[in-house]
């Protein structure tokens, strides 16, 4: 890589980087560059559709040596103190600084434009948390091997690389074809730095077909992919039921909210639509929000700064008939175009547009176009205007222009998003989370906060591996429960009918059918409740109306609900020891023990509801920036068979503390203490329709919850198979995940409940919340 003498010539270091590479660029593995020849390769075209260079796809020979180099890298990795690792990213920082010209070169050239400066900026700040994780984390593990699967820009892909490698992991990237120049280069330059060999390698290929590949191989650990949606649910559904866990940051298909209130600086909003708009290639899509009071302004100033601007090239010449049909449907439906000039009849060019009076119900406002067109709506409060901006079924980003402050952090707290950015836009920076929402993923990129999916707690078990089972995923749950009472059972002879919890009342199941509860020998000791698929639909629909009052009320109101509930619990103590002993046939000694850890477990939940919060973190722009946890909204939660009552209620505090409702579904093989402690529930202060508990079929009741749009997260102890199908299923409505194979954990000695270690606990609390990032610039 040498420098030119001469200026004029931009593309000197970056055309000769790849000349060197004869414009065929192999896979970087074991720290060297390999092109075999028999492979096939993949053009990367320039923004004028030129070719520059082609990739090798890779084979499975390649994946597997891929793997293996990853491995033996991840041993070294590990064995090295954390500031050697540190010492090693931060070499990476001055190394981008020495070949920056190069970087930004390249990526303009695969039209994935980073800024080096922010490629540097990641390299320090995660420089810096290598150096402090066994400080701050010491009850935390890395993965192992990690494999992240990218589509998107540069600084998302090493949003993800980097934290994954400060934390001891060694990673396998599988770039997208816009990244896959820079992601080689990368390589490349993170060996310059003194990374050792096999830490970071980089196959090229099919991002689905390799996500699949190197998940069937039991070394790899772990599973992230960044892009579109389309792609992120192909590669969920080949790697489910191989045992890695995934998770997915769709941000790519996001549909963000650009909301202008009356209280705007207009002229300032006008530039930022402008700017953020009608760029080439966008992070994400964009409606625009107008509040009616100011409409006709902000569409005169549009008009005006609009006029003579040139058209715009698109990505590809297929997104011209795209713009054509959603322009012309719009039309239909009564909207008014504004264009800088006539659109050309063909080609890959398209003036600047914009949609005005659309209706939220209308195509081009639930999926706007690619390229530079932008739908306009208006509303006419800021309530209504805040609505509007939760319309989308995604969840990335807004960016809401008003000089009333109080009008802005209201509004920003309102929003169900990951970021919101304060008469501004698009501004990022490492220490503060991106945290995607509903169907813009579902998990957190940035910030201390990114860091977790790049670890586990040491005491926490990891998912086993295993090949995929046959599943009919249409028919998953539809088999008859072996606990169904059978034709011609006496109901007289069982002494007791428990009912279920649902929408905060005692019922039957809807369809009227009942099971048994069973003792450890067979005996019939009770019936209850065959709950299906409306007793889930009626329990979410009582905890979507109770669940944001319950949010808002103040954490310390929320703690002495859960102490009620401790002390509800300490008053019935004998009678779930009871049900425990009954149940599960251990000794009166040992379920008073596991009684009086519930009751303990509940009041740490009480105690931590007010002491987990958020930050104020220092990012190098001039402003302010906030980052806070806020509830994920309704859980699903399938109970563990060990520990019946301890596992309860150590889930149920973790989910209702941090301001969640959840709906839980208690062991087939134990549901007796889950069904006792309906009666605790019922008189604590915990509001009504808050917690549903139902008894059933445990796979009927997985797929009831994991096809409903509402639950928005999933945290499952059940089958291998159940493990799989919630895998294959929650990518569409997107869910997250938090799976366990509880037969094979058993086998292990699984999780141990009883265990006050705090990286459990915080585990725990980790998985019930997602955090929002609010930044509010001072010039």
């Amino acid at each position: 890589m040498e420098y030119g003498s001469s200026s004029t010539n931009t593309a000197t270091t970056a055309q000769s980087w790849l000349e060197k590479h004869s414009r065929t660029l192999g896979f970087f593995v074991d720290g060297t560059f390999s092109s075999p020849a028999d492979r096939q390769t993949l053009d990367v075209t320039d923004s004028k559709s030129a070719v520059v260079c082609s990739t090798v796809c890779a084979k499975d020979e390649d994946v597997m040596s891929a793997v293996s180099s990853a491995a033996r890298g991840f041993t070294t990795w590990r064995e090295l103190s954390c500031y050697q690792r540190a010492k090693v990213l931060l070499k990476l920082a001055s190394v981008l600084q020495r070949h920056s010209q190069c970087v930004s070169e390249l990526c303009e050239l695969s039209q994935s434009s980073t800024s080096p400066t922010v490629l540097i900026r990641l390299a320090q700040y995660y420089a810096s948390w290598a150096q402090l994780r066994d400080t701050l984390m010491p009850e935390w593990t890395p993965h192992g091997v990690v494999v992240v699967s990218d589509d998107c820009s540069v600084y998302f892909l090493m949003l993800k690389v980097l934290p994954a490698l400060s934390m001891g992991n060694s990673v396998i990237v599988v770039p997208g074809k816009t990244s896959a120049l820079p992601a080689l280069l990368l390589a490349q330059l993170f060996m310059e730095a003194g990374i050792p060999a096999g830490v970071l390698n980089v196959v090229t290929g099919s991002e689905v077909s390799l996500a699949a590949k190197l998940a069937q191989n039991p070394q790899v650990n772990y599973l992230t992919y960044c892009g579109c949606k389309q792609t992120g649910e192909a590669v969920a559904k080949a790697v489910a039921g191989w045992g890695v866990p995934m998770s997915f940051s769709l941000s790519q298909s996001s549909v963000c909210p650009f909301i202008i209130f009356d209280s705007a600086d207009l002229d300032s909003a006008v530039d930022g639509v402008i700017e953020l708009a009608f760029k080439k290639k966008r992070d994400f899509q964009w409606v625009l929000c107008v509040q009616e009071s100011v409409l006709d302004s902000v569409v005169a100033r549009l008009k005006l700064r609009m006029a003579g601007m040139k058209c715009v090239s698109l990505v590809t010449e297929t997104d011209r008939n795209l713009i054509d049909v959603v322009v012309q449907e719009a039309q239909q439906q009564g909207a008014t175009l504004i264009q800088s000039c006539p659109p050309p009849s063909t080609g890959g060019l398209y003036p600047p547009t914009v949609l005005c009076g659309l209706a939220p119900s209308c195509e081009s406002v639930i999926s706007p176009p690619p390229g530079p067109v932008l739908p306009l709506m208006s509303f006419r409060s800021s309530a209504e205007g805040v609505t509007l901006g939760n319309h989308s079924p995604h969840g990335q980003a807004a960016s809401i222009w008003t000089e009333d402050l109080t009008l802005a952090l209201e509004s920003a707290k309102s929003l169900c998003l990951g970021s919101v950015w304060v008469n501004c836009h698009s501004v990022m920076d490492p220490a503060l989370p991106i945290c995607g929402r509903r169907e813009s993923g579902n998990c957190t990129d940035g910030g201390r906060e990114g860091l977790y999916q790049f670890l586990r707690p040491s005491l926490s078990p990891s998912l086993p591996r295993s090949s995929p089972s046959s599943i009919n995923y249409a028919a998953f749950g539809s088999v008859a429960s072996k606990f169904m009472i059978p034709e011609g059972f006496d109901p007289s002879s069982v002494p007791r009918f428990y009912p279920q919890l649902v929408s905060g009342q005692l019922r039957k199941a809807d369809s009227g059918c009942s099971r048994s509860v069973l003792a450890p020998g067979g005996a019939v000791l009770a019936h209850c409740p065959d709950g299906g698929r409306k007793d889930v639909r009626n329990a979410v629909e009582a905890a979507t109306k109770v669940q944001p009052g319950w949010m808002k009320k103040s954490p310390a109101t929320r703690s002495q609900s859960i102490y009620s509930l401790a002390d509800s619990l300490d008053k019935r103590r004998r009678d779930l020891a009871v049900s425990i002993q009954t149940q599960t046939s251990i000794s009166f000694e040992e379920a008073e023990k596991e009684v009086e850890l519930s009751i303990s477990r509940l009041s740490d939940w009480a105690a931590r509801c007010d002491k987990e919060q958020g930050g104020t973190p220092f990012p190098p722009q001039s402003g302010s920036a906030l980052s806070t946890p806020e509830a994920l909204g309704v859980l699903g939660v399938i109970l563990p068979s060990s520990k019946p009552l301890l596992s309860l209620v150590s889930l149920l505090g973790a989910a209702v503390a941090m301001g969640n409702a959840v709906v839980m579904v208690p062991s087939e093989k134990y549901p007796l203490p889950a069904l006792e402690f309906i009666q605790v529930l019922q008189a604590s202060d915990i509001p009504a329709g808050l917690v549903s508990i139902i008894t059933g079929s445990r796979d009927q009741l997985t797929q009831a919850l994991a096809n409903h749009s509402v639950i928005q997260s999933i945290w499952y102890w059940g089958s291998k198979e159940g493990c799989q199908f919630l895998q294959y299923s929650c990518i569409n409505p997107l869910k997250r995940l938090w799976l366990h194979c509880e037969e094979e954990e058993e086998e292990a000695a699984g999780r141990n409940w009883s265990s006050s270690n705090p990286s459990l606990q915080e585990e725990l609390w980790r998985k019930a919340v997602v955090w929002k990032s609010i930044w509010i610039p001072t010039a």
